[in-house]
């Protein structure tokens, strides 16, 4: 087991005569954050894909936890795909579902536990979480925008994967909601010792949880460091991204490492 969890080398990806990933290189380190960045149109979605094994690159190699994901067959993929806990960007959250059913759903779908192991295991995620026990019965619709959240990285967390990904998870919400998700990243990397991949536009939120930023421009890694070396390094095209955000990033500080649970209080 090496410290490197995901790697990436020379990834290329065409659609037609498209290429939408131009050799992609990027590491992303076991118990770490890593936040990927880039404005529309970037390709981080295509990026996002192909890293959770969902899309197969053109030519080059994807290492999931020290295997090679290019060319196996489904079936070998969908093994790998349990690696994942995936937190989509809207919560991605079934509407005609309760909370329960929702949380409940990857156990399942992959495992044989019985009804009442499964509730246990979902009541526990939530307590985890900071959800009241009432919400087992409520349905999305019911719910505010943070606890959809935390409803869908429930839901992420059940199968136990090592690695979590968050697509956009502060997209569309306000600034106090924002810094929370940024707190449940982190609590959540520390307390179930994951590795975090984090899809964003949000260089606040980069700033405050990344261990290691890349940025991607016209599916192309331009730059790749901690954040403070991407805003004060000797790349022009990251320290001009990093400005046209309009964040005073000097203003924001990282989430503590170790910070104490909040969660469930």
């Amino acid at each position: 087991m090496t410290d490197d969890i995901v790697v990436l080398r020379d990834v290329k990806k065409s659609f037609g005569e498209q290429e939408v990933l131009k050799g992609i290189n990027l590491v992303a380190r076991r118990n770490e954050t890593t936040v990927i960045i880039g404005g529309s149109g970037a390709g981080k979605t295509t990026l996002l894909r192909h890293i959770v094994a969902l899309e197969q690159p053109t030519s080059g190699e994807i290492l999931i936890d020290g295997e090679n994901i290019v060319g196996l067959s489904e079936r070998e993929l969908n093994r790998v795909r349990k690696k994942f806990g995936m937190v989509y960007q809207y919560a991605a959250l079934l509407d005609s579902c309760t909370v329960m059913d929702n949380i409940a759903f990857p156990l399942v779908e992959h495992t044989k536990l019985s009804t009442k192991e499964i509730r246990d295991r979902v009541m526990e995620k939530l307590k985890i979480l900071g959800l009241d026990p009432g919400v087992e019965k409520k349905f999305p619709s019911e719910l505010s925008g943070g606890m959809r959240k935390r409803v869908g990285l429930a839901r992420a967390l059940m199968l136990e994967p090592p690695i979590l990904v968050y697509d956009e998870p502060t997209s569309g919400l306000d600034p106090p909601t924002s810094r929370m998700v940024d707190d449940l990243i982190e609590e959540m990397r520390v307390r179930f010792h994951v590795t975090s991949v984090v899809i964003s536009h949000d260089i606040a939120s980069c700033f405050r949880i990344a261990h290691q930023a890349i940025l991607l421009i016209r599916g192309q890694v331009v730059a790749s460091g901690t954040p403070d070396e991407l805003v004060r390094g000797d790349n022009e095209e990251a320290r001009e991204f990093i400005k046209k955000s309009g964040v005073d990033v000097s203003d924001v500080s990282r989430v503590a490492a170790e910070m104490p649970s909040r969660l469930g209080k």
